[in-house]
């Protein structure tokens, strides 16, 4: 079973010694595993989308780790599952490719629920994938007692022998309570290969901007709907211009952006009463964007309907998938 004790920190003189290392990693795990949030942890900052629907990530967001000794960098996929649509197909076609380039794999499965059909799907999935390094990642360790998690550990480390897993570590952490995740990064990166940074030490991400604002604004259209549409909502930044004329101390950043549903029916649920809903969706998405951005924001809603989108390919392609 993968070490969990708690590590000091070598002195400066071996951290004088050892190699920069760098490279990048991916969480999997079944939708609403934990990965999103846990790569916010790690980064320190909000970064991939969050959200308590599951499948809300869908472009490969990274993350990156900045450290004195090494450089990770974390592939956000989006969850694999059986597919059912065309778009269900292609998400599994971008998880595979993804997990197929990275050093270091990390399975997240929630310490609250048993292992069930979807974590042995994946985990067949993974014992195909020979070279790469993989970590089990026991999440949300927060909600459990220790009993609960000493079997959770137990049953993960049953699933890698049964199919052939190595695992390289298995560690619980709680990325809410913020409990091992810098433990979780400590054991990352000696997995990694040697190598200099590979991005500057501002970068969070190297998502096009406009991708993650059509995130953000889609994390919030989804936030109030729930049940109601769980994933028939595509957001495409049309484009993102300077005011002009403003001055240079008080710049406003113009954001034009069509919120894509599919059937007209949808339409209402996302404009709410009154246009409520929309409204809300707009003030709670620019203030993350401003954040995002570090600049102050205009954003421009509109909402359209993209005729049953997940099954087109030709809308698929459009909306960027």
């Amino acid at each position: 079973m993968g070490s969990m004790t708690a590590r000091t920190s070598p002195s400066s003189t071996e951290q004088r010694e050892t190699p920069h290392r760098s490279g990048f990693a991916c969480f999997v795990g079944r939708p609403n595993a934990g990965k999103s949030t846990l790569t916010n942890a790690l980064v320190g900052t909000k970064v991939a989308i969050t959200s308590n629907r599951p499948q809300t990530t869908r472009h490969t967001v990274r993350g990156i780790v900045h450290r004195p000794d090494a450089q990770l960098v974390l592939v956000d996929t989006p969850g694999l599952h059986k597919p059912r649509t065309l778009l269900g197909e292609r998400l599994n076609d971008v998880v595979r490719t993804t997990w197929a380039e990275v050093d270091v794999i990390g399975f997240c499965l929630p310490a609250d629920q048993k292992l069930g059909p979807g974590d042995r799907y994946i985990a067949t999935e993974l014992a195909g994938i020979k070279k790469t390094p993989k970590v089990a990642i026991v999440t949300k360790t927060d909600l459990v007692e220790s009993e609960q998690l000493a079997q959770q550990l137990i049953a993960i480390d049953r699933l890698g022998k049964e199919l052939g897993i190595e695992w390289a570590e298995i560690v619980p952490v709680s990325a809410v309570g913020d409990q091992q995740v810098g433990l979780l990064a400590d054991l990352l990166v000696p997995l990694l290969p040697e190598g200099p940074t590979l991005y500057a030490e501002g970068d969070l991400t190297d998502e096009p901007e406009q991708v993650m604002v059509a995130e953000l604004i889609r994390e919030a259209a989804l936030e109030g709907v729930r049940d109601e549409l769980p994933h028939s909502i595509a957001v495409v930044v049309e484009e993102m211009l300077p005011r002009e004329g403003r001055p240079a101390d008080r710049p406003l950043l113009d954001v034009h952006a069509n919120l894509y549903i599919e059937r007209p029916s949808q339409k209402g649920i996302i404009i709410g009463p009154k246009g409520r809903r929309l409204k809300e969706v707009g003030t709670k998405s620019r203030k993350h964007i401003e954040a995002l951005l570090g600049t102050p924001v205009f954003l421009d809603l509109h909402v359209k309907v993209a005729k049953d989108w997940q099954r087109d390919p030709k809308q698929l392609r459009k909306l960027g998938f």
